[in-house]
């Protein structure tokens, strides 16, 4: 039996385009995999510790073994529990709207939670870096108003895909699999509906293989 983390990173529920292909994602893969266990992280509803001077010192106090407080324990702790929530699951489903070209600041805030030296990635003797998450495979639902095609001008433009990938390949996660639904605004309603059946589709397909 697998575990898998269905991260939501869109605060907009059944109004979300990336969320709604993530959602058909899951109901498909369930019926292939009944016995998995899922757990749903909802990026916009808990309260994320935020990640500010009081955490930051925290960190280095401990893990450079200088003097701290039991306050400092609990903050850091906060901190690592998130880690090992994250790295203890098997495959991994995420929902992300692109927001101002890149993702929502939950979502980033959440990325800078996760990943920390010891934790998610190490440094290696000849100062390299490498990815402590590894062999676990990723699918994401991306939605973006806009069209950003690879080899169009537009491309530039897409800080999203470009940095969500960079960083879980940073942290180990290179097995990361992809539907994007576009455009949800530029074109109008009815091309966003087109768009969203497709990649509703595509995902299914996907998951039965995931």
């Amino acid at each position: 039996m697998a575990k898998l983390l269905y991260i939501k990173a869109s605060p907009m529920g059944e109004l979300s385009y990336s969320i709604a292909v993530a959602d058909a994602f899951i109901e498909a893969y369930r019926k292939h995999n009944a016995k998995d266990e899922i757990k749903v992280i909802e990026l916009f509803n808990p309260s994320l510790p935020a990640f500010d001077f009081e955490a930051a010192s925290a960190k280095y106090k401990i893990m450079h073994g200088k003097e701290h407080s039991p306050k400092d324990r609990r903050i850091w702790q906060g901190i690592v529990s998130l880690i090992d929530e994250f790295k203890s699951a098997d495959k991994y489903v995420l929902a992300v709207p692109m927001w101002n070209f890149s993702i929502p600041y939950r979502f980033k805030q959440y990325i800078d939670i996760l990943v920390q030296p010891g934790y998610t990635f190490t440094v290696t003797k000849s100062g390299s870096y490498e990815g402590l998450v590894k062999g676990k495979p990723v699918f994401i639902a991306y939605a973006r108003g806009g069209e950003y095609k690879a080899a169009t001008p537009a491309e530039a433009f897409d800080l999203q895909k470009k940095y969500l990938e960079l960083i879980l390949g940073f942290m180990g996660l290179t097995d990361i699999r992809s539907v994007t639904v576009e455009p949800t605004l530029a074109r109008g309603p009815a091309t966003a509906n087109q768009k969203k059946a497709e990649a509703i589709e595509k995902a299914k397909q996907l998951a039965r293989t995931f």
